[in-house]
């Protein structure tokens, strides 16, 4: 497949990924502790030892809310940046574009999107726009950058399995690999992770993933740098390719996701995310 149709793909399919297979919510309120849980096994020992160093969805709800700046750049050298929104309460998210080239390109104009808790929509020069297939890609859109913004504390979200896969080393790095799968309905497409977690740092520096819905079942290979911003690690870096089982990359060709100027505790107001 032509690379730029198959990051095309890679892209729709990650959206659609975090739509339909994380939809399991964190039931944590502001005011409640996420306790040590009773652990399934290894693995999920080592994705509990992992948040405690990047800090877990508590700590997110702490912090109330955030704003950043967001570029997803693909090897065409062709890009989205925008200005995300979150409250971590509710999960809600608002994306104001100052350039985008891979999401609803062929919209002119200023574009807006949002998600309040229940309903998604979208504005172009400040009209609201009904197309359906847009506001599906809105839906899309607007739970990914979300997703994988707070990856790494959602990664104790109910509804999810754990697998410890033993140790390997990588690139001369050794790794604890912990496969991750999520309980869904038996007609959604169920996704595949595979986190290479860092002994020494406890971090995951690398995991492979799957496109189901998209037909992508060979994996792609997510590669990860963090930045310590108030109490919690983000990944301010993500780059991806296609890759083997053995987490061996395939086509050095990167799309990469860039997060900058991070600044939580906002007081945003929820009528941003409103229409």
């Amino acid at each position: 497949m032509h690379n730029s149709k198959l990051m095309l793909v890679i892209f729709f399919g990650m959206l659609l990924t975090a739509c339909g297979n994380k939809e399991a919510k964190t039931n944590v309120t502001k005011t409640e502790e996420i306790q040590q849980p009773e652990f399934q096994n290894k693995g999920h020992e080592l994705v509990y030892n992992m948040t405690q160093k990047t800090g877990n969805y508590q700590d997110l709800l702490n912090l109330k809310d955030i704003v950043f700046h967001y570029t997803y750049r693909t090897p065409d050298q062709k890009e989205d940046i925008s200005i995300e929104s979150y409250i971590f309460n509710g999960e809600l998210s608002h994306g104001t574009y100052l350039k985008h080239e891979r999401t609803l390109p062929d919209l002119k104009g200023k574009l807006e999107q949002g998600y309040n808790g229940t309903d998604f929509w979208l504005k172009i020069d400040g009209q609201i726009v009904n197309d359906s297939s847009a506001i599906a890609s809105v839906a899309f859109t607007r739970k990914t950058n979300f997703y994988w913004f707070a990856m790494m504390q959602k990664l104790l979200d109910p509804g999810i399995n754990y697998d410890y896969l033993g140790q390997v080393t990588t690139d001369g790095k050794r790794y604890d690999v912990v496969k991750v799968t999520f309980n869904v309905d038996e007609d959604v497409a169920s996704d595949t992770y595979q986190l290479y977690i860092n002994p020494e740092t406890h971090l995951v520096d690398q995991f492979l993933f799957t496109v189901v819905s998209k037909k992508v079942t060979d994996p792609l290979l997510m590669r990860v740098e963090y930045e310590k911003i108030n109490t919690v690690l983000i990944p301010t870096y993500r780059k991806y390719t296609k890759s083997d089982w053995e987490a061996n990359v395939l086509n050095d060709v990167w799309i990469e996701e860039i997060t900058k100027d991070v600044k939580f505790n906002q007081n945003l107001n929820k009528s941003l995310f409103s229409n």
